[in-house]
């Protein structure tokens, strides 16, 4: 008995002791976070009339506007998941380690582009020194993909889900949902939050041959937000007309950006935008001015394509399922 008992369960290094510690960290990171997000609230006073740094046209609608509210979102989020993932990693929740499988993959998937835009961020609001940019770039590298990529050596392996398993032998509700799906409603949760950004950028929204703005490109927007948003639900119960709803969407979206954007020069677009004189004059310095952003939103729309794609097994019919893992067990026997 006690041989086949330790075959049915092979043993393994309980991982317990790393993952409170790891959890501590996390905890602490979520909490200064949660310190510094209404700290930086304090940029509005800095910027807004009778501040030092204050410039005609400051104010919504401004890119340091946009910048300043971008981060202190940013600062929020990460706030919510440091202290949400800390607090399941001490108790050794099993959705703690669900969740944060999904969001290392998912950071894998878009983390390039965020970090970048990070950094951008961090010279065009800090003016950092030279020497201060430097000493930055190894964060940056840390950030991405050096630490996803361990993160997911490390999540993926054995003792680490032996041991969130052995602390809580009932299933997480998250594990009944693939991988894959679970990356995907991250990402359409970040895309909402991201295409948030737009209404502070004057509503900006191509709809098929027209760049709408102002009041009627944030109705777009909230739109399409609403519409993401019953999809996220679908996918999550793994319903497939939230998939072809999904996909749907995004071929539509990218349908729309290729009949519109083609019209428009990233100057032209910028004018749009009607920021401050000063920042419109700043960015009058910037490359590219004459090209169009066609292709850089694009690139994400056919990315996410490429993701709803890789889901596509999921959401089979029964039969259509059935039949997927009968060829697969003819081609094992052959």
């Amino acid at each position: 008995m006690a041989m086949a008992h330790s075959e049915a369960s092979p043993q393994y290094k309980n991982r317990g002791r790393l993952l409170k510690t790891f959890g501590g960290l996390l905890l602490l990171t979520g909490v200064s976070f949660a310190f510094f997000g209404p700290v930086e609230l304090y940029c509005f006073y800095l910027f807004s009339p009778g501040g030092r740094f204050h410039y005609e046209g400051f104010g919504f609608g401004s890119l340091m506007f946009a910048n300043i509210a971008a981060q202190i979102a940013g600062y929020y989020v990460l706030a919510a998941l440091g202290i949400g993932l800390g607090i399941g990693h001490l108790k050794l929740k099993r959705w703690a380690y669900e969740l944060a499988l999904t969001l290392d993959v998912a950071w894998l998937i878009v983390g390039l582009p965020l970090t970048l835009v990070a950094l951008w961020m961090f010279v065009t609001s800090k003016d950092p020194s030279v020497a201060s940019f430097l000493a930055a770039l190894p964060v940056a590298a840390l950030i991405y993909p050096v630490g996803p990529l361990l993160l997911l050596r490390f999540y993926r392996g054995e003792n680490v889900r032996r041991t969130f398993e052995e602390a809580n032998p009932v299933p997480s509700p998250l594990a009944s949902i693939p991988v894959s799906v679970r990356v995907l409603c991250v990402l359409l949760i970040l895309a909402i939050l991201a295409l948030h950004g737009m209404i502070l950028l004057n509503g900006l929204f191509p709809f098929f041959g027209v760049l709408l703005f102002g009041l009627s490109g944030i109705q777009a927007l909230d739109a399409l937000f609403l519409g993401l948003g019953g999809i996220i639900w679908g996918l999550s119960q793994l319903k497939r007309w939230a998939w072809w709803g999904a996909f749907a969407t995004f071929v539509a979206l990218t349908i729309s950006t290729v009949l519109t954007l083609p019209h428009y020069t990233v100057g032209s677009v910028l004018e749009l935008t009607r920021f401050a004189p000063m920042e419109i004059e700043t960015l009058q310095n910037i490359p590219f001015l004459d090209k169009s952003p066609t292709l850089v939103a694009v690139l994400p729309l056919l990315v996410m394509l490429g993701l709803i794609g890789w889901t596509h097994r999921h959401f089979l019919r029964t039969t259509d399922k059935e039949s997927i893992i009968k060829a697969s067990e003819g081609d094992a026997e052959k």
